[in-house]
């Protein structure tokens, strides 16, 4: 089987380096953001057991990685898995599983993170944080990385490296302070402890959390066919990006629950006015009044950071859906002059602030859950993804130890143990009790994420099949073409 870059559909290719791409995969994953927000939740859960939380849930994530490097190598399509799921498993699932799903979470994504950078923007001039504001400044951050998507992925990467930059600078400046204030406890390699967990319930909750905050590194993927080399250099971005997260996740647990412990008030990690944001509310005592606010600049531009890359990455798999035959003709139309694919930019942005105003209208705890029910897709489309590189690569798995553990037993590792976490989690989420929203004695999150799936199936029986019915006849003909030739 010989691998051939796809056609060009219009991208500009040979924009992006190593460097670049992996920036726009950190950035997509708004590290500072996404831990300030998690850490917290994570410790309501599991305590000083956070560290080992970040770890285990980094596991899936790596093996999954694996899948995501082997599959870009072979079929390197700026549509990744919605591509790749349709050679394995076929057009419905590709649809769902790699197209529909992936776009949903990512939509989602982007209402909360526009309204996180639009919160913290205000909060550091003072104004008015009233729901109105925020969602008016939400509904700008959209309608400015959707305008800068537009020009192309050369300027988003670039604005990107200033925005990764300052994250990290904050990152360690909170986690060195933190770590030699004084009053801090001695850090604990039981901290790492899996084991110690009580019970598998909390931890697959825990895992689950910790999905969310690694969730985001494969919109790099989508830029394969604007990389230079486009076969090789996502999966090895895709893989760095995965481990400086590690890295600097772990750092930062660390550090936050050596200067705060787990008690659950005083400002500690378990006090719910501090769980929601813990590098806001603890800033202040690690920095000093001053320095926090470094900190809160730095997850507002976390937060913006990872919606320029959502409106930057999501037009590019509409984009190739398209190419397939599987969307309208419309999302494959390429600006002249900037190479982006400009209706599909413009689209997700409109979606993505209609959204925003929609639950917003609705009620904040809806929008809550919302965020809430991404954890679900994401370990359901990573899932179906794992167990597709495995299938796919099946016949190449005894020609060495390195195509059986890289093509097969990770990447099929990861898939099980995603699988697991979204069958678990669906349970518990099924209760009425968990989040703030529930209809008919079934909590919102569940709902929300399930029912999304449920939905996206809906649409693509009743309308999308209807008008692109080639695609589903023969839409592994289709990818195969695309982006494989056999010999």
């Amino acid at each position: 089987m010989t691998v051939q870059s796809p056609p060009s559909k219009g991208l500009r290719d040979g924009s992006v380096g190593l460097l670049a791409t992996v920036a726009l995969g950190l950035a997509s994953v708004a590290p500072a953001y996404s831990i300030a927000v998690t850490l917290g939740l994570v410790t309501l859960v599991i305590g000083d057991l956070a560290p080992a939380a970040l770890l285990l849930g980094f596991v899936p994530i790596l093996l999954t990685a694996f899948a995501f490097r082997e599959l870009n190598r072979e079929m390197p399509d700026c549509g990744t898995t919605f591509v790749w799921n349709t050679r394995v498993f076929g057009p419905a699932v590709g649809w769902i599983a790699g197209g529909w799903t992936v776009l949903f979470a990512t939509v989602v994504a982007m209402t909360a993170l526009a309204e996180v950078g639009a919160s913290a923007l205000l909060g550091l001039v003072g104004a008015s944080d009233s729901t109105t504001a925020v969602t008016a400044v939400a509904v700008v951050l959209i309608a400015l990385s959707t305008a800068v998507a537009h020009r192309g992925v050369q300027l988003a990467a670039h604005v990107q490296y200033v925005m990764l930059g300052l994250q990290l600078l904050a990152l360690f400046a909170f986690g060195a302070a933190a770590l030699t204030h004084e009053g801090a406890a001695g850090v604990s390699l039981a901290w790492l402890n899996p084991f110690a967990v009580g019970g598998f319930g909390p931890f697959a909750e825990a895992v689950l959390l910790c999905l969310f905050i690694y969730w985001g590194w494969d919109a790099l993927i989508t830029f394969n066919e604007e990389s230079v080399d486009s076969a090789r250099t996502p999966g090895r971005a895709a893989l760095v990006s995965t481990l400086v997260l590690l890295v600097t996740y772990l750092f930062t647990a660390f550090a936050t629950v050596s200067f705060a412990g787990t008690a659950s008030a005083g400002h500690r990690l378990a006090d719910p006015d501090t769980a929601a944001d813990v590098l806001t509310g603890l800033a202040p005592a690690v920095l000093g009044d001053a320095f926090a606010k470094l900190v809160t600049l730095a997850i507002a531009v976390s937060a913006i950071g990872a919606l320029l890359t959502c409106s930057t990455s999501t037009p590019r798999t509409t984009l190739s859906m398209s190419a397939h035959g599987a969307l309208p003709a419309a999302f494959a139309r390429i600006h002249p002059r900037h190479r982006t694919p400009a209706f599909g930019t413009v689209f997700f942005g409109v979606v993505a602030a209609g959204f925003l105003v929609l639950l917003t209208l609705l009620s904040a705890d809806f929008l809550a859950d919302a965020v809430l029910s991404i954890g679900l897709l994401i370990a359901f489309y990573y899932g179906v993804t794992g167990l597709a590189c495995a299938w796919h690569f099946r016949r190449d798995l005894t020609r060495s130890v390195r195509d059986a553990l890289l093509k097969g037993v990770f990447p099929a590792l990861g898939g099980l143990m995603m699988l697991a976490a979204f069958a678990r989690s669906a349970y518990d989420m099924a209760d009425p009790a968990y989040g703030s929203t529930r209809l008919g004695g079934i909590g919102g999150v569940f709902l929300l994420g399930v029912g999304s799936i449920v939905l996206g199936a809906v649409v693509m029986v009743c309308v999308v099949r209807p008008r692109h019915a080639g695609f589903f006849r023969g839409g592994r003909t289709a990818v195969t073409r695309v982006s494989v030739t056999d010999n």
